[in-house]
């Protein structure tokens, strides 16, 4: 299947540029714009699909995903420095990304004009962002109103209190955690069908580009590929180093022995299918089962550095592209949004797409920009994997480290 996908999405590349290309050569400027618009219907189409599944799955995730960190209770002191670690890594992420972003300016030169749907919501309201503002904003006056606007902020402070209640009322909990993961189950595969339709929008999206922009904007996305492939680069060596800072020159097996995950993530545009030799080369190195059996699943769930680098640096692309400026204010919310929305999302096909089309909304950035990143995520989707590879085992050791929970390596059989 991600075999077939990967076809469908550089066939529709291709076949996208082709068409953008020839409408663009052989068709007036009038023409061109019909021709984009009408392709537009596939591309709004698919946008609304990703607006619709955004409110359940965050909701559904989340709380799942915190109700089962009751499990951090019974192994107490490893949990809190997994989580700790895990915040750490999520602001070094989303910092390396918004620097690179600034150093690259990837999107700096596209002066793409901004949909006349989203004119007036396309400039930052600044006087919106105040201390008193932001935080009562935070809080839901009614949760239906925030999933109805698609309030991301809103629906992860009630899905908190409702994640923590789930995991505190023992008696109940096992009952309602079922139903949530049940949901959790059926968006997942909603999001699944919604994704099957992406190498078509892939297609318009590419097409409508070009015959209006020219073949030129193609230089755009190869600054954007270049310079996030450039940024993961940057963030693996952060990771790394960290690693050699905290147990020595025994990490340098450690990364040769993920090199087979890393590469299985990268292929697959999936870390979730490279975690059992994962958690396989972890013992084979020296990880305790009790330290890389806890902090390995919780990584999957609250440590994605990869994707969280990714959201800051397209959705800055994504401002640059249509000439938005935003304040350094708005920018560090735009952190914090980031690093919370981001939790719980692992095993979330494209995952990034809907943190990142949520946070478009609340910003009131033109949402379609991310049609600009579409065309090429999951190109980069492959890298994010891999680094959320490298980084939940980076976690695993550290962590293991403080705990004093690094043995002898011990022959673990990994499958051919």
């Amino acid at each position: 299947m991600n075999r077939l996908f990967t076809t469908l999405v550089v066939a529709a590349m291709v076949l996208g540029v082709v068409a953008g290309w020839g409408i663009h050569e052989w068709s007036s400027p009038a023409q061109a714009k019909t021709w984009a618009e009408n392709l537009s219907i596939i591309t709004d189409v698919f946008l609304r699909l990703i607006k619709m599944i955004i409110a359940p799955l965050v909701f559904s995730t989340l709380v799942a995903g915190i109700a089962h960190m009751e499990d951090a209770g019974a192994v107490g002191r490893v949990g809190v420095k997994a989580l700790g670690w895990f915040i750490c890594a999520s602001i070094v992420s989303l910092t390396i990304g918004l620097i690179m972003v600034h150093l690259l300016q990837p999107g700096v030169g596209l002066h793409l004009a901004i949909p006349d749907a989203g004119q007036a919501a396309a400039t930052v309201d600044v006087s919106k962002f105040t201390l008193k503002g932001f935080i009562t904003h935070v809080v839901p006056a009614s949760i239906v109103e925030a999933m109805a606007n698609n309030e991301i902020l809103q629906i992860v402070v009630f899905s908190v209190f409702v994640g923590t209640a789930v995991a505190a009322i023992d008696d109940r909990a096992p009952a309602v955690l079922a139903l949530v993961e049940q949901i959790a189950a059926i968006m997942l595969k909603v999001t699944g069908y919604v994704m099957r339709t992406a190498p078509l929008a892939i297609f318009a999206a590419l097409a409508a580009t070009i015959a209006t922009q020219g073949i030129e904007v193609l230089g755009a996305y190869a600054r954007f590929v270049g310079g996030f492939y450039l940024s993961l680069g940057l963030l693996w060596a952060v990771l790394i180093g960290a690693l050699l800072l905290a147990v020595g020159p025994r990490a340098l097996s450690l990364v040769a022995g993920i090199r087979g995950p890393a590469l299985l993530a990268f292929s697959t545009a999936s870390s979730e299918a490279a975690y059992p030799r994962t958690l396989q080369e972890l013992q084979r190195w020296g990880v305790s089962k009790r330290v890389a059996s806890f902090v390995l699943p919780l990584g999957y769930s609250f440590n994605l550095d990869g994707s969280m680098m990714y959201c800051t640096f397209a959705t800055l692309f994504i401002a640059q592209a249509y000439g938005v400026s935003m304040s350094v204010g708005q920018q560090l919310t735009m952190l914090f949004l980031l690093m919370v929305t981001s939790k719980g999302m692992a095993g979330v096909p494209r995952a990034s797409l809907v943190v990142i089309a949520a946070t478009l909304a609340y910003f009131k950035l033109p949402e379609a920009g991310l049609l600009l990143i579409l065309a090429v995520d999951h190109l980069l989707d492959m890298g994010r994997s891999a680094t959320n590879v490298v980084g939940n085992t980076v976690a695993a050791a550290v962590v293991a480290r403080w705990e004093n929970q690094i043995e002898e390596p011990e022959p673990v059989p990994v499958p051919v």
